[in-house]
């Protein structure tokens, strides 16, 4: 396991990144050194300190620990959000590369009919359809991300159906819901794995976003992207605000692009005959 770490540096860093902001949104309560929602105006847009560690914003609450809670709902809501999206996702994109036909051609159409509108767009537009809240704000980050998982798994499954033991479990007189989650799934893992690790980045940015344009979770909730969002009225005064929230989302993306990218090169076959090969 050491040996493996050691030479994969992007899984290294990636799952140290990832295991810290982990911690803190598991142990926000612990962790945090003020109250949530405690004011101290007599120390209102105050920088690093050691009564503050990165400061205080206009109504002199604790920045640190505004973060530390922002990392439980910003986590939080891209977990639920990435984890909804592969389940969806998964499920399309195995019933359409397996059966293939009508069945796929109805599929995919619908698939590109989402996937022709910027990501961005189109969560902005449902929530200002269906309104803001932790709720609606996972349910768009759904409709936006389902799709790339429906495409990788469909033409997964479509290399795997044709597999011996798929031939051998329908002759077996296996149903195709078996063959579905019992041959072809748990050989699709791979990619689920490494797309949702990659795709959590991509969550954290778009929750991020929205609750910088105030179509995110409402505030005083401490969001990371509504911390940023209010930073940048006191930038000239207070930069630290600004600078500390997006420092946060900066390295939470990249924490999840690494691992992504680590276990990517460690799930990949080919990658692993190089290294045993030069290990040989």
């Amino acid at each position: 396991m050491l040996n493996t770490l050691l030479r994969n540096p992007s899984l290294l860093i990636g799952g140290v990144i990832v295991l810290t902001l982990g911690v803190i949104a598991i142990l926000a309560p612990a962790l945090a050194t003020h109250g949530v929602e405690q004011m101290d105006m007599a120390n209102r847009l105050q920088g690093p300190s050691a009564a503050h560690w990165l400061g205080t914003d206009n109504f002199g609450r604790d920045l640190w620990t505004r973060l530390a809670y922002g990392a439980q709902l910003s986590l939080g809501v891209s977990a639920l959000a990435v984890s909804l999206s592969v389940l969806l996702g998964t499920t399309i994109g195995l019933v359409a590369g397996y059966f293939g036909g009508w069945v796929d051609m109805v599929l995919m159409r619908i698939t590109d009919i989402f996937l022709g509108f910027p990501a961005l767009i189109l969560a902005m537009a449902v929530v200002a359809v269906i309104g803001p809240g932790t709720p609606n704000l996972v349910a768009a980050m759904v409709l936006v991300f389902w799709t790339e998982y429906a495409r990788v798994i469909r033409a997964t499954t479509l290399s795997l159906r044709s597999r011996a033991y798929v031939d051998a479990a329908l002759t077996g007189g296996a149903s195709h819901l078996k063959i579905l989650f019992r041959e072809i799934l748990p050989n699709a893992q791979g990619p689920i794995i490494v797309l949702a690790t990659l795709g959590f980045g991509t969550a954290i940015i778009t929750e991020s976003a929205l609750s910088f344009l105030g179509f995110g979770v409402r505030p005083p909730a401490p969001t990371w992207g509504g911390t940023l969002a209010y930073g940048t009225r006191f930038l000239s005064q207070s930069p630290w605000l600004s600078f500390a929230s997006g420092l946060t989302i900066m390295l939470a993306c990249l924490g999840f692009n690494l691992l992504g990218d680590g276990l990517r090169d460690m799930l990949d076959p080919r990658s692993r005959l190089r290294d045993g090969g030069a290990t040989a």
